[in-house]
């Protein structure tokens, strides 16, 4: 099985975390953001993560959580009936997230000179000029404590729930990226909570480029 990916993507973190998780063996592809030719070939779209299953290929991270997670030890099955709610709080975080980490992750291991100019420009259509997103940085940093604060609330440890669940992956794999903004700092509790999730899915953000 072959896991085509970005190491940023919050999505693609998903189904790296519910296959450490679930102890699953796969190939892990990180492609460039500039490769189109790829995922154009596999899915007819330029969208990731691509899932290779023995049988069929699959763009979509729940689903592949979905199939992956077929004895639902991630209680798939109860947090997908409460996706809503979760794609809600996703939409929330990301709005922030996204304008405060994008013009950090560009400078990753992960882009090169060509991809990290692609990136730049496709992302700045929606978002405006990564200049200014980061010159605007305080207001981002005070809207996502926000939202965070109504998370830690709902940590019991796990959220919502005294057992770890798809709903902490989803959480986390929203708001890992921040580590890589060196002005933010999460809360004591929520930091914890992350590395907790992480241990458990035995995650490492650029696990591929220290091998």
């Amino acid at each position: 099985m072959k896991l085509y990916h970005y190491v940023h993507c919050p999505f693609c973190i998903r189904v790296r975390m519910a296959l450490g998780f679930l102890n699953q063996d796969y190939e892990s592809i990180v492609l460039p953001y500039d490769d189109e030719k790829t995922p154009l070939s596999l899915m007819g779209k330029k969208m990731l993560p691509i899932f290779s299953f023995t049988q069929g290929v699959s763009n979509e991270s729940l689903d592949i959580i979905q199939r992956l997670d077929a004895k639902n030890l991630l209680q798939t099955t109860e947090t997908l009936n409460n996706i809503e709610n979760l794609n809600d709080l996703t939409a929330k975080i990301g709005k922030d997230v996204h304008s405060l980490a994008m013009p950090y992750w560009i400078w990753t291991p992960e882009f090169n000179e060509q991809s990290r100019h692609y990136f730049q420009s496709k992302k700045e259509i929606k978002r405006g000029p990564f200049k200014k997103l980061v010159q605007e940085k305080s207001k981002f940093i005070k809207n996502l404590n926000i939202t965070l604060s109504e998370v830690e609330a709902k940590l019991k440890p796990f959220y919502e729930s005294e057992k770890f669940s798809l709903s902490d992956i989803i959480i986390a794999s929203h708001l890992w990226g921040m580590y890589v903004v060196p002005e933010f700092q999460f809360s004591p509790k929520v930091h914890a909570y992350l590395q907790e999730v992480a241990k458990i899915c035995k995650f490492n953000y650029h696990e591929d480029f220290w091998r």
